[in-house]
């Protein structure tokens, strides 16, 4: 049975933000930019509801019918780094980080570092954020939700581009054709990321 989705609105947004906090609660690099279980769970959300207004804005958000997940895509045009690091870049971290927890400098950081280690040159879609509700993971709705952008992407010739936040995250990529670009990304003191990129497939190539 297929998996219906659709394109969210601004009415879907509180949804959104609900379910990419509950996604990422236990999340390497949320654990590492909220570190503690209390702070997270009380400061976490206004991250996911800034990344959510700006996909809204600038990019596009897709929703899983009954709400159980969604995902955060970019299209990235050619010379745009895709994370706000062109020039003005580091004003707009540093307004994230005062928007969102002042007093937290991780949350500026995570912006810059991966800024640095976005691919530049080539049009691409960016999956910014996927998040699929702690009781519904295991049933293929990521898999579903990304297909449907890489489905596109193949028929345009476009390439796709993430970073994986585990290496259990980089299994799971690699079976839809991303694979490993560059040097892992180490948060100081914390986890790995994992840059992945994924070449447009021609008609016909085997998954």
């Amino acid at each position: 049975m297929g998996v219906a989705i659709r394109t969210a609105g601004g009415d879907d947004r509180e949804l959104v933000v609900r379910l990419l906090d509950e996604a990422f609660q236990d999340d390497p690099v949320s654990s590492w930019v909220f570190p503690g279980a209390e702070y997270r769970r009380v400061t976490h959300h206004r991250l996911m509801a800034a990344f959510t207004d700006a996909t809204l804005a600038d990019g596009r958000v897709d929703l899983v019918e009954d709400g159980s997940a969604c995902a955060l895509w970019m299209s990235v045009p050619a010379g745009d780094p895709g994370h706000g690091g062109a020039d003005g870049g580091d004003d707009e971290f540093a307004a994230l980080r005062h928007a969102v927890d002042p007093d937290n400098e991780r949350v500026e950081m995570i912006g810059r570092l991966t800024a640095g280690t976005h691919p530049q040159g080539r049009a691409h879609e960016y999956l910014w954020m996927i998040g699929v509700a702690p009781g519904r993971q295991g049933e293929g709705l990521g898999t579903a939700l990304i297909g449907s952008v890489l489905d596109r992407c193949d028929r345009e010739g476009r390439a796709a581009y993430l970073e994986a936040s585990s290496e259990r995250s980089v299994r799971l990529y690699r079976r839809l054709g991303f694979e490993l670009t560059g040097e892992p990304l180490r948060l100081p003191g914390g986890p790995l990321m994992y840059p992945m990129w994924r070449e447009p497939r021609a008609a016909g190539a085997q998954a």
